[in-house]
């Protein structure tokens, strides 16, 4: 058991393998917060709370204790209205239109493993025993309103989930209008504040902040999780870096719209939130309804952002992915978007595919164009039958053909999308967000089909099945192009219209799981315009997502590397597209864009058929490289050598969980006159083991001590080149 009830002290002590979180219930109804961070080894704490008596702009909550303030008091779930002038982890307007509350402890359940969250994504255990969770029930007697808090503890991991359950036990109407997921309050604000921001073609760029008096916050309102900010935040304590340090992250297992947020108040302690957003979001809560909560997981490093990160990698990877792909190496692709565009026909697509095998490729990967009268981007999505003029003998035919040459064959889809210009939209216009009397907003001429609609959610699982059970489809990637905008459905009463954007994520979230759950042998990848929707909900049904539609490689040193704070090389697909560039017009060499592909999953996306012989044999060099490395980046521990956001040099690496074998790649961006000469120190190696080196291919004759690699460090390239790359593989020798 990993959670510890102390009776004495009326302390609840959660300890995973080098974590504790400590939570007090004071005067035996108030849950208050005492402790994150390093393991501490008894299960009682020797030293609770200072309280003092503050001026009376602290107002006292019990008459007869002047030191009692929810103004001072750190909390585990905050409400508004009874003195705590913070920002609340939850608000409910009652039936008189208040929206006063005042949770209070009923009682509490310690219990081996974790539970299910019904109808959103989560974390998972395989055995009882790796996890255990304290779920506490808080309620508020006057109204009825009751509020399971609930933590996970993983035992072998030093991850924390939190979620809550509000429970309408009254007789009146509640309407929830904010329901966070996690607050802590932390004793000071000595931290920097991270986050992953940008935009689409530059997602998950890392951004510091030094905290100050006030409110910092990242949020998204656009429907998604979006390229502009991801569900994710770190704290990092006033000596933090990259490999040490106290470190607190704080991610949500959610694809729609959130708040990820840092307020420090008046005496500089600190109050770190992350949730559903509360803008724009209500929630009718009737008699006896519940509403859940989507869940938070934290995760401490005393190791610092590299700690941190291995945790997140190890839980997304093992205990959020799941199915048969989870576990098992992913192919090398040949996506055709690059290559052709809308303008291809079944001949070209045959030729793209046998020119793959020949290079030894292993999927093929028809993307848009292939349906309706799909002949640019104003028309046909919603409609999901193959375009006859493309391919005469049927998308089943083809992909039987590419299959019996050895190769997989994969299908792009965008079933959330409907445009104007298409049956579907004819026949149902009343199927997209929308509202009464407003015109519809465009983007990329297409509007958001309604998945807070059942009938919306049946159509998209029934047409998507029926084209994946036309054809032998190992891999789909499935698309989404647009944020939302006139956020409102035709069949939701006035006073639930703002519970629609939340509605259309549990609809989503039910259609994934029905098609995943029917087509378990397919590879699902996600995308959103690339990385717009790369969160953890998303890997929940789909254990990879397209990291972002810039394929350039200097573009990708920094979006590869901001994706991997949260989101292990597992999730990243990362493709070797044509030069110029088509998103920044950059000339990179083929090597280099190899180099940093081989990063992620794997693949290109241009037109096999143009390659030169030289290209064609470096293609297959590459793609036998990346066959024999494959497991350990998909599967190793990943560590950040050198960031593309200080330097002009990036640098990672990988190493397998037994140390035997390590992966490096080295990436200059400019080549800089008379430049300095470098050592490069690697991480996560055995220091007691001797390695052997090769260096792009080469073999080094010599062999090096593990801790002379990590301490000392080998020589870096000096290249006098622009985007030159290098490639270093590390094998332990008797």
């Amino acid at each position: 058991m990993s959670i510890f009830f102390d009776t004495t002290q009326s302390t609840f002590h959660l300890q995973s393998r080098s974590t504790s979180y400590v939570i007090q219930l004071m005067k035996s109804t108030h849950l208050v917060h005492l402790y994150w961070g390093p393991r501490l080894q008894g299960t009682s704490i020797g030293s609770l709370l200072q309280q003092i008596e503050r001026a009376s702009f602290s107002p006292n909550y019990h008459a007869d204790d002047r030191t009692f303030s929810f103004d001072t008091l750190p909390q585990e779930y905050p409400g508004y209205g009874r003195g705590d002038y913070g920002e609340p982890a939850f608000e409910a307007k009652h039936s008189n239109g208040t929206t006063v509350n005042d949770l209070h402890y009923v009682s509490h359940t310690i219990t081996a493993g974790k539970p299910k969250l019904q109808g959103l994504p989560a974390t998972y255990v395989e055995q009882e025993q790796e996890a255990d969770t304290l779920e506490i029930v808080l309620r508020d007697k006057l109204t009825g309103l009751e509020a399971v808090v609930s933590y996970t503890v993983f035992n072998e991991l030093n991850a924390i989930t939190r979620s809550v359950k509000f429970r309408n036990d009254g007789t009146t109407t509640l309407h929830i209008q904010r329901a966070l997921s996690s607050s802590v309050d932390l004793a000071d604000d000595e931290y920097r504040m991270m986050q992953l921001s940008g935009a689409w073609t530059r997602e998950r760029h890392v951004h510091y902040r030094t905290l100050a008096p006030g409110l910092q916050r990242i949020e998204s309102k656009r429907g998604s999780s979006s390229h502009q900010q991801n569900p994710f935040i770190a704290l990092l304590g006033k000596d933090a870096n990259e490999d040490q340090g106290q470190v607190y992250g704080m991610s949500l297992v959610y694809s729609g719209n959130f708040v990820a947020q840092v307020e420090v108040d008046q005496f500089h302690t600190t109050r770190m939130q992350i949730g559903l957003s509360p803008f724009d979001f209500e929630w009718k809560l009737e008699a006896g309804d519940t509403f859940q909560t989507p869940e938070a997981v934290l995760v401490h490093s005393s190791e610092g952002l590299g700690g941190m990160s291995r945790t997140y990698h190890k839980l997304y990877r093992t205990r959020l992915s799941r199915g048969e792909h989870r576990d098992q190496v992913r192919p090398i692709l040949i996506n055709n978007w690059e290559a052709t565009y809308f303008n291809f026909d079944a001949p070209k697509i045959k030729s793209i595919a046998a020119a793959g095998k020949e290079l030894g490729i292993e999927l093929f990967v028809l993307d848009d164009g292939w349906f309706g009268h799909r002949d640019d981007d104003r028309t046909s999505l919603g409609d999901w039958v193959e375009d006859r003029r493309k391919l005469p003998e049927g998308l089943g035919k083809l992909a039987k053909e590419i299959t019996a040459t050895g190769m997989q064959f994969g299908l792009w889809f965008e079933p959330e999308m409907v445009s104007p210009d298409s049956d579907l939209y004819r026949a149902h216009p009343d199927w997209c967000l929308h509202v009464p009397d407003r015109s519809r907003t465009m983007g990329r001429e297409q509007l958001i089909l309604d998945l807070s609609r059942q009938d919306v959610c049946d159509y998209i699982v029934e047409s998507v099945s029926a084209v994946l059970s036309s054809a032998p489809i190992t891999y789909v990637k499935w698309d989404m192009n647009r944020n939302m905008s006139e956020i409102g459905s035709a069949l939701l009463p006035a006073d639930r219209q703002r519970e629609t954007a939340h509605r259309y994520m549990l609809g989503l979230y039910s259609v994934l799981e029905k098609i995943t759950s029917t087509f378990p042998h397919i590879l699902f990848e996600s995308c959103s315009g690339g990385g717009g929707r790369f969160d953890p909900g998303m890997l929940y049904y789909m254990p990879q997502t397209w990291t972002s539609d810039d394929t350039d490689a200097v573009e990708r040193l920094k979006i590869q590397y901001g994706t991997s704070t949260v989101y292990p090389a597992s999730a990243m697909g990362a493709h070797v597209s044509d030069v110029p560039n088509h998103q920044v017009g950059r000339m990179t060499s083929f090597t280099t864009r190899g180099h940093v592909a081989m990063s992620g999953n794997f693949g290109y996306e241009l037109d096999l058929t143009k390659l030169t012989d030289t290209e064609k044999q470096e293609v297959k060099e590459q793609v036998a490289q990346y066959k024999e490395l494959r497991e350990l980046i998909q599967f190793g521990e990943f560590y950040r050598l050198l960031s593309p956001f200080e330097s002009n040099i990036t640098s990672w690496m990988f190493v397998s969980e037994d140390q035997q074998e390590a992966f490096a790649g080295y990436f200059q961006v400019l080549s800089v006159p008379n430049g300095p000469l470098r050592r490069l120190k690697l991480k996560g190696l055995d220091p007691h083991r001797r390695y052997s080196m090769s260096v792009n291919g080469v073999t080094d004759p010599n062999t090096y001590a593990g801790d002379e690699l990590m301490y000392h460090g080998i020589i870096a390239p000096y290249a006098q080149e622009d985007f030159y790359s290098a490639l270093f593989v590390f094998k332990a020798v008797e």
